[in-house]
């Protein structure tokens, strides 16, 4: 028995659906799970992985997830509003990562370790920077006469493109972080991949947003 074509996008929109909310639930579970492993405040290095988590699980995740059209909290707002609220997630996003990155480098130096000597300290360091890149140039977006010569269309897919890099970079850095030593002597065998669950499957339903909304605008304008 095959599935008319009607039947086939039905199912998708749900799949899709059914992903989104998982990521929502996922991410909000991850941090709470990471807050309560890192204990904040118990040392500097507390901060690091809580202020990380916070930027690029929760609050990257949720910016993103407010342009889903099947998962979006605030749906049926307009897209302008919903541009703002992103704006501010991510704003809240750069500010915890750039406040994790200054908590990990200071306790570097008063511990006289190398700095950015791993993988997973290149990667979260390339990863700031993209995010403070993005967020500043998201304000041409909030103010498009700042942009001179581009179209507001142009800047929102340059946006939209740039954004998926910086967010893949952030998934991977977490992924990394979760092969230190700190995460793999707390967390072990089946724990360490359940966790894995939640940058990966956020990855991929982000990635299929991204996507999928470049290519019905496409559809569009063809």
């Amino acid at each position: 028995m095959t599935l008319s074509a009607d039947s086939e996008s039905q199912l998708y929109s749900i799949l899709r659906r059914v992903a989104g909310v998982s990521v929502h639930v996922l991410c909000v579970g991850f941090t709470v799970f990471l807050a309560v492993m890192a204990r904040p405040g118990t040392s500097l290095f507390s901060w690091h992985p809580f202020l990380m988590t916070f930027s690029f699980s929760f609050f990257m995740t949720e910016a993103l997830l407010l342009f889903s059209p099947d998962s979006s909290p605030i749906q049926r707002f307009s897209h302008k509003i919903k541009g703002r609220y992103h704006w501010i997630l991510q704003a809240l996003a750069t500010t915890c990562a750039l406040l994790g990155l200054a908590a990990i480098f200071y306790n570097k130096h008063l511990n006289n370790k190398p700095h950015f000597a791993t993988w997973h300290g290149l990667v979260g360091l390339l990863t700031v920077l993209f995010a403070v890149m993005q967020s500043l140039g998201g304000v041409f977006l909030l103010f498009p006469k700042l942009a001179k010569g581009w179209s507001l269309a142009k800047l929102k897919r340059y946006h939209s493109a740039s954004g998926l890099v910086g967010y893949l970079l952030g998934c991977t850095s977490l992924l990394l972080g979760m092969s230190s030593l700190w995460f793999t002597t707390a967390v072990h065998s089946l724990g360490w991949y359940l966790a894995a669950v939640c940058p990966i499957l956020s990855a991929l339903v982000i990635m299929n947003q991204v996507t999928s909304s470049y290519m019905t605008k496409k559809r569009f304008q063809t």
